[in-house]
């Protein structure tokens, strides 16, 4: 007599079958690429790729998402949304317009200086979050955690407390500052140099696409037609 295999938790299930209709929305709207041998920008492989710009051109798509995330922080009272970057600054009006606090939304900047990246607020932002100020930071995409740390101590530094984290994306294995975060896909997945990769050794062709249109992407212009 064969033992049963053992049941799933439900929740661990129903947490499943989400991230499947959030990986099903990002592949419809061109954003997620899977089953592939990919060229990164950094110069390693991977066989998955999220193309950040398309991942919040479906305006639909976006407040679903944003509502998920919304949905998940309601419990916290929230004054702030806080973003960065033009995907995540989409996304978290959504958020936004979806929580019960209505908080209000602001982003950051990111540069560099000194050769090290930062995160500044705008000064006619700076007035609009409180000592004590309750906020929520959301992202699109969390890869290394490095922008969101960032953030945070933009915050603190002003006297305000993160309460969490939001985001469409976050690589499994990043850690945010012990802050919780909830993410509607948790998926890490592996990168390899062109040495290593097994999909080079298995003779997969290499998809060279992203790469190229990064560095050849120009921003499509018009000019105001000459007078008469």
């Amino acid at each position: 007599m064969t033992a049963a295999a053992p049941k799933k938790d439900p929740t661990v299930v129903e947490a499943e079958v989400r991230e499947k209709i959030h990986l099903e929305i990002l592949k419809r709207t061109g954003a997620y690429h899977a089953n592939d041998h990919v060229l990164l920008p950094s110069g390693q492989h991977t066989s998955e790729y999220i193309e950040k710009t398309l991942v919040t051109t479906e305006p639909s798509f976006t407040e679903g998402l944003g509502a998920v995330i919304a949905k998940h922080f309601a419990q916290w009272p929230v004054d702030v949304v806080l973003s960065t970057g033009p995907g995540a600054l989409i996304l978290s009006h959504c958020v936004a317009r979806a929580h019960p606090s209505r908080p209000i939304v602001l982003y950051g900047t990111k540069g560099l200086s000194g050769g090290k990246r930062r995160v500044t607020l705008p000064v006619e932002f700076q007035r609009l979050i409180p000592k004590g100020a309750k906020v929520l930071l959301v992202e699109d995409l969390v890869s290394t955690g490095s922008t969101l740390n960032l953030l945070i101590n933009l915050v603190e530094q002003v006297g305000a407390h993160v309460v969490g984290v939001g985001c469409l994306w976050r690589r499994t294995s990043v850690d945010v500052n012990r802050r919780p975060v909830f993410s509607l896909v948790s998926r890490d997945f592996p990168t390899y140099s062109p040495e290593e990769c097994p999909l080079c050794q298995k003779g997969i062709p290499l998809n060279e696409e992203f790469v190229r249109r990064r560095h050849h992407r120009r921003p499509s212009s018009v000019q105001e037609p000459k007078a008469p």
